[in-house]
This record gives C-alpha cells, structure tokens and sequence, in this order.
C-alpha cells in the first residue's frame, strides 16, 4: 500500500497545483508529504534517534510561507480543498481506465470573494472536458450567465417549479 501512495502522491501534488496555479494565480502550491521524524527520540541500536513515519500530511503554502490550515481563509481553504479532490478523481479514474462521469459543485461559491469566483469558473471551464456532466449548485443571481446552460428552481405557494435554459 505505501508503495501505491508513493507513486500517485506525485501526480495528485501535481494536478493539484496545476489547478491552484489557476485558482490563485500562482499564490498557493500544496506539497503532499508522506514521511516524516517523530518529535521525541526513540531508543535503538545506534542510541537515541528521531524515527521516520508514515503520515499524509498536506502542506499549504502561499507568498507568506507555509500556515496550517485552519489559518487559510474559507475562500482559500475551498480552493485547495477543491484542486485535491479534482486531482484525487482524475487520478483514481485513470487509473481504472475510466472517464469522470459527474462532478458537483454545491454552493462553493460563497466563500469566495469576486476574483475567485470568477477564477472557480474559469477553472471549471478549463476541467469541463475531464467530466461527462458539472452541476453546479448556487444561488448567486450574478452567476446564473456564466453557465450556458441551466436548471433554474423557483419556490411559489403551491411548491417549487424549475426550467431547463440553454441548450
């Protein structure tokens, strides 16, 4: 298994930054680390040494340097989680001989200020040929025209009510 991981942690690191690379303008890369020293020393043969585990840690970084999660804004911290899981799904359908059938896309855009809103669609745009169908789910009136084609949901008294625009 940890042969497997060391062989596609490069390629998810690399799509992944591929897509941050357009998310962020070349602010933010995620390094994907596998091994690192435990804290404290352990008694061996040689004497006390720091030892070497396995982990999966995701290191973020950005013009400040590397912060821990938790410290990334929620626009950020949707972009990286974002260009993982993409990375993630291609990597795992390419591997079984697959295409991506559907990604889902549910209310992402609300932590996002204008400019990452506008680099999301630019993103989903440049990716659209990687899936068989995107939906995506919002309720941002200013982002009904950057999708040509939608399923729009109204609620009136008798329940809700949708149509089908664009072709």
């Amino acid at each position: 298994q940890a042969m497997i991981i060391e062989t596609a942690i490069p390629e998810i690191e690399q799509e992944a930054n591929r897509l941050l690379e357009k998310l962020t303008e070349g602010r933010m890369k995620v390094a994907l680390v596998t091994q690192k020293e435990t804290k404290t020393k352990v008694e061996t043969t040689e004497g006390r040494i720091h030892a070497t585990v396995e982990t999966l840690d995701i290191i973020i970084s950005d013009e400040m340097g590397e912060r821990p999660y938790e410290m990334y804004s929620g626009g950020e911290a949707f972009r990286v989680n974002f260009a993982i899981r993409i990375a993630l799904s291609k990597l795992l359908t390419r591997r079984a001989g697959a295409k991506l059938q559907f990604l889902i896309i549910d209310e992402g855009f609300g932590t996002q200020d204008i400019e990452g809103r506008t680099k999301i669609v630019e993103v989903i745009d440049a990716i659209k040929n990687d899936f068989e169908k995107i939906l995506v789910i919002t309720h941002l009136e200013e982002l009904k025209e950057e999708f040509p084609v939608r399923i729009e949901v109204s609620k009136n008294s008798g329940g809700s009510n949708f149509e089908v625009v664009g072709n």
